[in-house]
């Protein structure tokens, strides 16, 4: 019997990161119902996909009777630390990602939660880097919430996924060392469909690390492969 397609909800669908996972969902059979939740509206319609348009992520009571019945959140939505002062990074990454984790892991019983922390975060909360101490303190406390798991992921450079729009000229622009520096530095370099693939299946089987790397992230898509191939 084929197992039950999965329920998932994705933040940060209008950057490059939850756009990509969303693309990868979108296409992947063992999806069956994706929600986002944006603060503008996404310009993409799909038979899987649900829309929410909500301004304030700090006050999710207007909406939080369309957040349960869900397996995953798949937490793609984080600002650069650049040019912001940190009281505010504080506010925007670790208030705002806090409350969203508190309110879904109350609603939805036996969810698991991937925050998507990035290169450089700093799990011990002492080192000099504040915004690293700052991702890190975000990624540990979600991990105390009731969640059934509760998952960092680290990514380093990532290549966009066939029919992206926003991704950074910057990564068009080095797609093409992409092969060099996933052999020489596989824990940073990471293709989106492997991101993508990956959380689907942290999705459906438990991990024996919490903190998840590029290596990781490439071992658990072509698990998710093999197991959907084997479904089909």
């Amino acid at each position: 019997m084929e197992p039950k397609g999965l329920k998932v909800i994705i933040t940060g669908s209008t950057g490059m990161v939850g756009e990509g996972v969303l693309l990868v969902c979108l296409r992947d059979p063992d999806i069956e119902k994706i929600l986002v939740i944006n603060r503008r509206p996404l310009g993409i319609t799909h038979p899987k996909l649900t829309e929410i348009i909500h301004e304030n992520f700090y006050d999710l009571s207007p909406i939080e009777s369309q957040l349960s019945g869900y397996d995953a959140c798949f937490f793609c939505l984080g600002v650069s630390s650049v040019g912001m002062k940190m009281d505010k990074y504080f506010k925007v990454t670790y208030e705002l990602t806090m409350h969203f984790g508190e309110t879904v892991s109350r609603l939805n019983k036996d969810m698991v939660f991937i925050y998507v922390a990035g290169a450089g975060t700093d799990g011990t909360e002492k080192g000099r880097v504040e915004w690293a101490r700052i991702k890190g303190k975000t990624e540990n406390d979600l991990m105390k919430l009731p969640f059934r798991k509760a998952y960092g992921y680290r990514p380093g450079f990532i290549k966009p996924v066939k029919g992206q729009k926003n991704s950074h000229s910057f990564y068009k622009v080095v797609n093409w060392t992409f092969p060099i520096g996933k052999k020489l530095s596989p824990d940073f370099f990471s293709t989106m469909e492997e991101l993508g693939l990956s959380m689907i299946r942290l999705a459906r089987t438990d991990y024996p690390k919490n903190i998840i790397y590029g290596k990781d992230i490439a071992r658990l898509a072509e698990e998710q492969k093999a197991s959907e191939e084997k479904n089909q």
